[in-house]
């Protein structure tokens, strides 16, 4: 089996600097490029002049994550990649569990490695922690994290299991079915492309995994802090994207309407918190999506609508268990 770990680049020297030589290291099992989206910074004298194994492919411009991922890994021959965010630290024989799970289980299509903070390395990242699914509207949500709560880490999710959607933050995917399933939508730019390439793969019926024996540390937002107004906008509008494409028309425009009356609830939630750029980050997502409605809607996918993944009220009740569980051992101790 032949692995390609594909980085993502855009202006992210110091990151390079700081994660890159643990992917070298503890990834002798796989070939490691670098998609670099037209920096403007030092990373491509970086990777030239102190990565020399390390391939480097440069791109024209800026393509965002979803448009560099889609023309960068057009020029990688591989089995499966991995995409993995700059910002990532990996760890010794963090390979091994997902090359093993891949060769022993055909069926597996797309897998997520557990993510754990980098800045705090007991605890669970925001963004994936122990694999990700989705409420019945639509809204996405991960093992290890409640809003914006995120659990330590005691063995709780050294599990194997099925999850709906795996983090952009790493994930591998069998080469032939990314392409076969389109791609990541380019639309989408920034943010929440891989939920909707993995919503794809579950109309599909491919199977998506989390292996907890295999673990990376994620820092996060390294590429738009996380009270960005931008990043606000990409992750409210492209969700909407994403159950206009996947979800049966029936449901999708009531969950639509529902999400319309949730999103201004959220916009005046940033109201009174003062975060007026926020207020109309939500107001400018909504009008692209409107915008965008027809164009959407287009990319339906047309056949095989698999509605599991509003079949989780035992995965939100167990969640929301652990956490009251959590909560009482801390007011005990």
């Amino acid at each position: 089996m032949k692995i390609a770990i594909a980085i993502l680049n855009w202006n992210g020297a110091e990151l390079l600097k700081r994660y890159l030589p643990s992917v070298i290291e503890h990834s002798t099992e796989a070939d490691v490029y670098v998609i670099d989206n037209a920096s403007t910074d030092s990373s491509i004298a970086l990777l030239k002049t102190s990565y020399p194994t390390v391939r480097l492919i440069e791109l024209p411009q800026n393509f965002g994550y979803a448009g560099g991922y889609n023309k960068g890994l057009k020029q990688i021959e591989a089995d499966v990649f991995c995409l993995l965010n700059s910002d990532v630290e990996v760890t010794k024989n963090w390979l091994r569990p997902i090359i093993n799970l891949y060769a022993t289980n055909k069926e597996v299509a797309i897998v997520q490695p557990k993510i754990l903070d980098a800045t705090h390395r007991d605890r669970f990242e925001y963004a994936g922690a122990a694999g990700g699914y989705l409420d019945m509207l639509g809204y996405p949500f991960c093992r290890g994290r409640i809003f914006q709560h995120v659990e330590r880490d005691e063995g709780q999710y050294d599990d194997k299991v099925d999850i709906f959607w795996a983090s952009g933050a790493c994930f591998f995917i069998k080469s032939h079915l990314f392409w076969k399933l389109g791609a990541f939508d380019t639309d989408y730019f920034a943010h929440q492309e891989e939920i909707d390439l993995c919503w794809r793969a579950n109309n599909a019926g491919k199977s998506v995994v989390y292996i907890g024996k295999s673990c990376v540390y994620h820092l996060g937002g390294g590429t738009l802090k996380e009270a960005s107004p931008q990043k606000t906008y990409l992750n409210f509008r492209n969700s909407l994207f994403s159950i206009l494409k996947n979800v049966p028309i029936g449901r999708a425009l009531f969950i639509i309407w529902l999400r319309l009356l949730l999103d201004g609830l959220a916009a005046l939630r940033f109201a009174a918190q003062g975060k007026l750029r926020h207020v109309v980050a939500v107001l400018h997502a909504h009008i692209s999506f409107y915008g965008s409605f027809r164009s959407m809607y287009g990319k339906r996918e047309t056949t095989n609508f698999i509605l599991k993944y509003y079949l989780v009220k035992s995965i939100v009740w167990s969640h929301f268990v652990h956490q009251v569980n959590n909560f009482n051992n801390l007011v005990k101790d």
